[in-house]
Order: C-alpha cells, then sequence, then structure tokens
C-alpha cells in the first residue's frame, strides 16, 4: 500500500505523456483545452472546499478507525435481512475478484459467457425454488420488487379491466414495513388505489387487479394462501408473493400454489447484510407474462456455428427502446450480487441448502419450545425461522432489550410490546443458549443448557414442500472447493473486464476501482450490521455517511443529498417525485409536464411516466444541440402545467452546450424545476457543477464518477442531491430515521446501499479537491486525444462551440456502411478480436459508436485503442477496394474463436492470422472468445432462462 499520492496511481497518462497528447491536440497545455472545452461562464471560481487527498496508507487507518466504531452484535431482528455466511471461495474470487467486479451489463454476449451462465445459474435457482416458470436476473431490493411486482400486474389487467377504471390493489398489512413504504411511494403517480388491510378483510370485488401478500408473513406466521388465489383468479385478479427464498427449501413454493409473481430477496444466499445492502432482490413469474417483466432476462441461445451461446433475451422490453412508454425504469440491476448468490447455490447444491433450512426450522423450534416454558407465549403457529413472543405482564420489554445488548444481540421489538426474533444460518449453540438466557433472567427463572443441535423437527405437513428442486448438474457437481474454484475461474476466463483492456463505453464511465477503495468490503465492521440495529451500534457507519454527504453536496453545489436511491434510474425517479411534491405544497400539484432533449438515456422518460408524468420532447438541431426555440416554445406552452425539465450535462452527444443556463432559466421562468441527470458528472466534477448551470436536483451515478464497480450490472448507487427549497422533500423511511422527512421510501434500506458507500467515500478522501478535479481535466484529455486520432478515418459527430468534445465522443460510423455495408456491430464485433470491449452501440444516435475512456486508462492503452480502430478501419477500405469480399471478411465473420481458427476447415479468403492476430501486440495477451456471433433472434424465438432444460437439449442437440 502506497504512500504516495493516490491520483498519480488513479489517473492513467503519466507527466511525459502529456506533451505528446496536447500536440497531439493542438493546444499548449491542458488548462487551454479546458478553456476550450468548459464554457467560461459555468468554470468554477475558486477551488473545491475539500480536504487534502490522503495517500493510500492514510486512507486505510483512517477507514479503519471509522470501522472499529461499528460493533457488530449477533442479530435476530429479521425483517428481511438476516446474516449468511459467503462461502470464502465465493468471498475470494467473485466479490474480491476485479475480474468479476470491473466487467460491465453484458450487452456484448460473445465477451460475457461467464458472467451470463452465472446469471442463467441464478435464475434457475430461482425458478426451482419458487416453482415458478421464468425469472429476471435480479432486481434493486426486495420493496422496489414489489412496486415493480404492482406495476407489472397492473399492466396485464385485461381490456375490460382498463376500460372500466380497475385500479385497486390489496396489499397484506403483514408485509414487510420498508415494503409497504415503497408501494405508497410508487402507487400513488399512477393512481393505484393501494389498500393496506388484514388479509381477512379482503374483498375481491370488481375494482380489484391485484393482490400482495407475504410468505411467511412479517410477524413469521406461515398463512395458506391457497383459498384467496383459487378466489383470485377466477375474479381475473392476480397475485404476488413476496417469498422468503430459503424458506421455500423446506416450504411448498408459491408456484405449486397458483401465484402469478413472486419476489424478494437473496441476500441470505451468501451475501452479506451490509447495513441495507446492496443485495440481489428476485422476480419470477408465470411464462405468459415474460413480455411484460421488469429488468434483465438471460436466455438461451446459440453462435453462427451452432454452438450454445448466452444472451441478455427480450431486450425490446427495456427502457432504453420503450422510453416513455416502459413500464418499468430499471437499468442497473444488482448483476454482481445475482451471480454471488447463484454460486451459494452451486456451493450448497439443493441437500446444502435443504440442511441449512432444516436446521434453522429445528432452531426456532427448540426456542419455542424452551421460551415457552418460561411463562412467555409465542403467537406464531407455523413458522419457518421468526418467533414472535407475547410478553408475562410481569416482564418488561425494555430488561429484554437491556439484557439482549449485555450479551451483544439484537432482538426484534412490536409497537405492540412483543418481541421477536429470526433465525439465520449463522446461529450456534451459544446464541441458542445466550437467546434463552435473555428471556429466563428477565423473567427471573432458571433456564437449561442446550449441548446438542436440535433436528428431526419438520414444518407441519400441510405447508411442507414435497417436489424436488436444483437436479440440473449445475448444482451438484462441485461439491469440493478445488472444483468449486476451478468452476468459478472457467467462468471469469470467458469474459472481457477491466483486467483485461480499456473499456470505453460510452456514457458508462468504466474507471478504476481501486483495490484500497474495495477493501472495507470485506470487513465485518461494515457487511455485518443489520441496516435497523439501534444507530449507536454503527457509528462508524454514520460518520462516514455524514462526510460523503457534505462532500458530494460540495461537489454538486447542492444543499443536501439522499443516499437512499440504488441506482441512476432510481434516483430519476426520486427526484422526479421530490420536485412533484414541491410543486404539490405549493398548491400547484396540477404541474405534471416533463420536458425531456430526444437525445436523453432511455431511462429518463421511463422514469418521468413512472412518476405519474406526461413527457414532451423537445428536438436537437443539426449540431447535436438542445433546441432552444423549441425549448422556449413548449416551455411557455405548458407553463401551467410544466413540472420538470429533465437535462444531461454534458449532454449525451458529448458536449458542453453553451446555453445551458439559458435553458434552466427558461425553465424557471416558467414554473418548472431543472433535474440534471449526473450521468456525465465526470465531465464536470472541480471545474462546473449543477448548481450553477441552474439544476434544482441531480442524481450522481456513483458506479460510474465516483468508482463503484458496475459488478456485470449491478450494483449501482444514485444518490440524490437538491436545493436549499427541496430539502425538506428527500425521502424518509418508515423504521429507522435517516434525517429526511420528505416523500414516503424509495428503497427498502434506510441509506440504500451503504456498505457499497465505503467505496466512494474512500475515492473522494484520497483524491481531494485537486485530485478530483485534475481526473475531470484528464478524462476530457483522453476524449480529445481519442477524438482527433479517429477524426479523420470516422468522423466525431458533435463537438462544442470551439471544435471540443467532453470527456467522450460519438464516433460515425454509418458512411461506411453506405459504402461497404459494414455496420457499427460489425465494427463491435471485431474489436473483440483486438482484444477490447466495444464501445457504446447506437446510442444516442443510431449507426454510431460512442466512446468514453475515463482519466484512468493510460497514453499506452489509448494508443492500442486507436491502433485498433485504424487497423479496422483499413479492413473496411480493403472491402471498399474490392481487396476483401463484401460478405466472407474479418468484419462480417467477427469475431473469430480459437476453434474457428484452429479449425481444419477453414475456406475463407483472409488468413488465420489476419483473423486472429491482426496486430503484432495482441499476441502478447490475446482474448479468445468462447462463441461466436450469438444469434439473438433465435434465442427470442425459442425462449429459454433456465439452466439444463428439456427443451434447450431438444433445441441445440444437447446432451
Amino acid at each position: 500500500m502506497s504512500n504516495d499520492k493516490f491520483v498519480a496511481r488513479h489517473i492513467g497518462p503519466r507527466g511525459n505523456d502529456l506533451k505528446i497528447m496536447l500536440d497531439k491536440i493542438g493546444v499548449s497545455s491542458l488548462d487551454e483545452l479546458i478553456e476550450q472545452t468548459v464554457p467560461e461562464r459555468i468554470r468554477l471560481k475558486k477551488p473545491l472546499n475539500l480536504a487534502e487527498g490522503l495517500t493510500e496508507r492514510q486512507y486505510y487507518r483512517r477507514i479503519h478507525e471509522l470501522a472499529s466504531k461499528n460493533i457488530v452484535f449477533n442479530t435476530y431482528i429479521g425483517m428481511g435481512y438476516y446474516d449468511t455466511i459467503t462461502p470464502a471461495v465465493i468471498l475470494r474470487n467473485v466479490l474480491e475478484n476485479p475480474v468479476w467486479y470491473t466487467s460491465y451489463t453484458p450487452y456484448q454476449a460473445e465477451i460475457s459467457q461467464g458472467r451470463l451462465e452465472a446469471l442463467l445459474n441464478f435464475q434457475t435457482m430461482v425458478c426451482e425454488l419458487s416453482g415458478m416458470e421464468i425469472a429476471n436476473a435480479s432486481l434493486l431490493d426486495e420493496a422496489t420488487a414489489a412496486a415493480e411486482a404492482m406495476a407489472m400486474m397492473y399492466n396485464l389487467r385485461s381490456r375490460k379491466m382498463v376500460k372500466s377504471g380497475v385500479n385497486v390493489i390489496l396489499v397484506d398489512e403483514k408485509v414487510w414495513p420498508q415494503t409497504l413504504d415503497v408501494l405508497k411511494s410508487r402507487a400513488m403517480p399512477l393512481n393505484i388505489d393501494l389498500r393496506i388491510l388484514p388479509l381477512p378483510e379482503f374483498v375481491l370485488d370488481d375494482n380489484v387487479f391485484g393482490v400482495i401478500v407475504q410468505y411467511p408473513n412479517s410477524d413469521g406466521e406461515i398463512t395458506d394462501y391457497t383459498g384467496l388465489v383459487h378466489e383470485a383468479h377466477e375474479k381475473e385478479v392476480k397475485v404476488a408473493v413476496a417469498a422468503d427464498l430459503l424458506s421455500l427449501a423446506i416450504l411448498t413454493p408459491p408456484g405449486e400454489w397458483g401465484a402469478d409473481i413472486v419476489f424478494g430477496n437473496s441476500q441470505r444466499f451468501g451475501v452479506p447484510m451490509g447495513y441495507g445492502g446492496p443485495h440481489a432482490a428476485f422476480f419470477a413469474a408465470k411464462k405468459a407474462y415474460k413480455r411484460n417483466m421488469p429488468g434483465r432476462i438471460i436466455g438461451v441461445s446459440k453462435d453462427i456455428y451452432g454452438n450454445r451461446a448466452l444472451r441478455m433475451a427480450l431486450q425490446t422490453r427495456e427502457q432504453h427502446i420503450k422510453r416513455e412508454k416502459a413500464t418499468s425504469n430499471i437499468c442497473t440491476a444488482q448483476a454482481l450480487l445475482a451471480i454471488m448468490s447463484g454460486f451459494y447455490g452451486v456451493y450448497h447444491g439443493p441437500e446444502g441448502i435443504k440442511i441449512i433450512a432444516d436446521r434453522i426450522f429445528n432452531i426456532a423450534s427448540l426456542l419455542d419450545l424452551e421460551i415457552s416454558k418460561l411463562d412467555y407465549r409465542q403467537l406464531n403457529t407455523n413458522y419457518f425461522d421468526t418467533l414472535r413472543f407475547a410478553l408475562p405482564k410481569y416482564v418488561k420489554r425494555e430488561d429484554i432489550e437491556w439484557i439482549s445488548h449485555e450479551l451483544e444481540m439484537n432482538l426484534r421489538f412490536f409497537e405492540n410490546g412483543d418481541v421477536g426474533l429470526s433465525i439465520d444460518e449463522t446461529t450456534n449453540l451459544d446464541d441458542i443458549n445466550w437467546m434463552i438466557e435473555i428471556f429466563a433472567k428477565a423473567a427471573n427463572k432458571p433456564y437449561p443448557t442446550i449441548t446438542e443441535y436440535p433436528e428431526g423437527k419438520k414444518v407441519n405437513e400441510k405447508y411442507r414442500r414435497t417436489s424436488s428442486y436444483m437436479a440440473q448438474e449445475v448444482f451438484n457437481n462441485y461439491r469440493s472447493e478445488t472444483e468449486m474454484l476451478r468452476y468459478i475461474k472457467k467462468l471469469a476466463h470467458k469474459d472481457i473486464s477491466l483486467t483485461q483492456s480499456m473499456i470505453s463505453l460510452g456514457s458508462c464511465t468504466m474507471k478504476l476501482n481501486a483495490a484500497t477503495e474495495m477493501l472495507p468490503l470485506s470487513w465485518i465492521e461494515f457487511n455485518g450490521i443489520h441496516p435497523f440495529v439501534p444507530k449507536n451500534q454503527a457509528r462508524g457507519y454514520h460518520i462516514m455517511m455524514e462526510e460523503l454527504r457534505r462532500d458530494l453536496a460540495e461537489i454538486t453545489g447542492m444543499a443536501d443529498v439522499s443516499l437512499m436511491p440504488n441506482s441512476g434510474a432510481s434516483g430519476e425517479h426520486t427526484g422526479l417525485m421530490v420536485i412533484r411534491e414541491y410543486h404539490k405544497s405549493r398548491g400547484e400539484g396540477q404541474r405534471n409536464v416533463v420536458i425531456i432533449p430526444s437525445s436523453a438515456h432511455g431511462t429518463n422518460p421511463a422514469s418521468a411516466a413512472m412518476a405519474g408524468m406526461k413527457v414532451v420532447v423537445v428536438n436537437c438541431d443539426e449540431k447535436g444541440n438542445i433546441g432552444l426555440e423549441e425549448l422556449r416554445v413548449k416551455a411557455k406552452e405548458y407553463r401551467d402545467t410544466l413540472a420538470a425539465f429533465m437535462v444531461t450535462y454534458p449532454s449525451t452527444h458529448g458536449v458542453f452546450e453553451s446555453s445551458i443556463i439559458e435553458m434552466c432559466s427558461i425553465i424557471h421562468e416558467n414554473g418548472g424545476q431543472v433535474y440534471m441527470d449526473g450521468a456525465n458528472m465526470n465531465a464536470q466534477v472541480g471545474l462546473t457543477n449543477p448548481r450553477i448551470i441552474g439544476a434544482d436536483v441531480c442524481h450522481l451515478n456513483l458506479h460510474k464518477t465516483f468508482a463503484i464497480p458496475h459488478g456485470g450490472g449491478g450494483p449501482g448507487v444514485g444518490p440524490i442531491a437538491v436545493a436549499e427549497h427541496l430539502v425538506n422533500f428527500l425521502p424518509s423511511h418508515p423504521v429507522m430515521n435517516n434525517g429526511h422527512i420528505g416523500i414516503k421510501a424509495v428503497a427498502g434500506a434506510p441509506w440504500g446501499s451503504a456498505s457499497v458507500l465505503t467505496i466512494t467515500y474512500g475515492y473522494i478522501k484520497m483524491m481531494g479537491a485537486d485530485g478530483l478535479t485534475d481526473a475531470t481535466k484528464m478524462a476530457i484529455l483522453n476524449a480529445n486525444y481519442i477524438a482527433e486520432a479517429l477524426k479523420d478515418n470516422y468522423g466525431i459527430l458533435y463537438t462544442g462551440k470551439n471544435g471540443r468534445v467532453a470527456h467522450e465522443m460519438i464516433l460515425e460510423c454509418r458512411h461506411l456502411k453506405a459504402m461497404t455495408g459494414i455496420t457499427e456491430t460489425d465494427i463491435a464485433k471485431r474489436l473483440m478480436d483486438y482484444g477490447f470491449h466495444a464501445p457504446t452501440l447506437s446510442f444516442p444516435v443510431h449507426g454510431t459508436l460512442m466512446v468514453e475512456p475515463t482519466e484512468s486508462e493510460s497514453l499506452q492503452e489509448l494508443d492500442r485503442f486507436i491502433d485498433a480502430m485504424d487497423s479496422i478501419y483499413l479492413e473496411i477500405k480493403e472491402i471498399e477496394e474490392g481487396k476483401a469480399d463484401m460478405e466472407d471478411n474479418v468484419l462480417k465473420n467477427a469475431p473469430h474463436t480459437a476453434e474457428m481458427v484452429s479449425s481444419d476447415d477453414w475456406h475463407h479468403a483472409y488468413s488465420r492470422q489476419k483473423a486472429a492476430y491482426p496486430l503484432d501486440w495482441i499476441r502478447d495477451n490475446k482474448y479468445w472468445m468462447p462463441v461466436g456471433r450469438v444469434d439473438n433472434a433465435w434465442g427470442d424465438r425459442h425462449l429459454i432462462c433456465t439452466s439444463g432444460s428439456p427443451e434447450e437439449k431438444e433445441l441445440l442437440g444437447a446432451e
């Protein structure tokens, strides 16, 4: 761990490289480039008011000091969060392995087969345990998954229901309180009539479209829902079930008693509590609803050679295509955590998972028996892991609380004075005896010592699972650590991540995720804490989060920050809900119009629709800038109903629009608020900020600008920063006081994905004010260096007033297609042969590539990428000049696998060497794709979303 300044490790180009790069661009200094790029009017007049950057060693001591202020008790609060044991082979080789955590969402299937298989395992495990037909590859958390289920059932209403205005959903009051709060937050803008009632009071009349229940419920009681489901289906009402995934190893799964949707948290499958997250929610449904499911679905397909290949299925469902017509704004999910949970299933297999579930139930049964002997009344008749005790009159709740804390244990305390406890995988004999001791001492009674683990007890036959599950080979082949390790490594070797090469995805900011930033994730002081423990047990967390909020407020120029949103899209929705509530507080609840540029990311209009807003699109001019006059006209047209303007800055086209302040002024003059999408904050930090340009609220992608890794498609964190007049509307929480009193919760945990906030905290503390500003300058330098190098062969679609790009650029490819038939997809696939992940395809302009190098890439890596792009350009010219065939060429046949290149059957007009080693330096670190170009259409026509299914064997001829 270095004593040097961390910024020197984070930024790629060295001091000697700057002159080379500046000369190429044609400027004399970095400051001159910034002056030409960032409009003078919006530049900060003074440096950021942040502490000087720490060295890595200094930061390690600082974060260790904060960790020591967190007190890790044995916690049996439950409520959707449970202690678990992460197998060391998964901890070491997945969570702590940059191959897994630095990869991107698997849009490019050929270089993502490893994580696609890991996610398919997760989907398969969820389907097997829930008894459902199809599952997605994770959602943000259980509470938002409930909201997605609600919206999905609403959109599944029959035409008759829609015509009749049916809009009532019934939700059992014994659903987790945090889930109920998020449901309230999501239902209101969609005009869904959310009725939270005791289950016996449910009336399935003609106004009801859906039902949500919990299994087991929030008290821990297992309820028979078969009659409810039968009645619901007779009346065309859908039923969604929030389920404990581990309990389904021994309880009859909801799919077997007719549920339409099953969702919940997979956290207890090997993912630490982390003070609330991140965790992977699961979401499963009947296959008939496949096109209505939120989130990403991994499916089986084949490549051009007929080999089995995986890819993301049914992508036309996604928000970036459907925009304001989307039924969900989900973009980032929780891929890394889903991968861990899937590997947990592979590691334990069906017999191991059943052993864990049986053991939990047997311990709960023993505690029920022993504590009931002490004059307490256990209220749950049928349960899996949770007991609820009514206290005898002579026992005070405060006594139990005091004794439990003396023994460093946290129990659940109900509002009416009852005490609950939820058993988990980690509960041992000592814990059993301590729990009995707590209740015995509070009642002043003697108590026994338990010396053997209980066994042999089974759940009520009425609720007992009899069906088998997880019989697929993948869940039964890897029992030794050696075999498990090799399986994880086999999958890792199939993928491109930042460990292989630069990932130049535009609008994604694939920067360094430094090892020092990542280290605390594995510390029990951060990952072993339940989100609902008393705050004095999480002092280190709260000091860290308070400092982080202050730093992010300083960076954005805003007054305060909410850390709750679990993704950028969630941040967008939260920001719009804050604006909506602000307008309502001023008696202007009619304001429901959001103006959005045509170039915006698809999550913007999708989030607006979810917030109950009407989307009005403003077009861009031929230079890629938002049409200022059109904006002025539309703002005036809707001045009585204008709620907000959503704008990305720098623009999605990769330029600093010089008229941004005027745009924001137009919106304010017409009664609206300005929401700035923070996707491109990597070009702002230290040079300008959202408040200066006129924004009232912005979200930040901590998984972009602030160094949290992408994890193959999550976790992401999307906190929102707001101006002073919006502070009182920031989201609150129903269980914990999170410091805000505004709208209902937008995530299940009070502080969102708290454990990964340590990464951003470390990044800011080690970079310091100067380092953060230097990083922004270098991101702009790297982008302009690539733009200058590639502009002649490809062309840069949009530039700013002085011919500069911001931190990313759009490469023009459409002229190449016109000349040769080569598409941007062909270029992307050919780049894989050079060892690179493709840039962003056809966004925000169809037929183009968007490139963002970030500040972390060295001059050598930039030059390798440029060499690869120039080499591909020459390959395209060969086609244009007739030297290469229009169809049988290295681009149309890309990517080239080792099997293809080494085959005896080679009939191509070009050489094997040209296919595999087009440039000499590739030999030193050759990446071989495991599959050829994937046939996406075939996979959508034959939708297979689980591993080892009979359909797969039949269609692909698998053994």
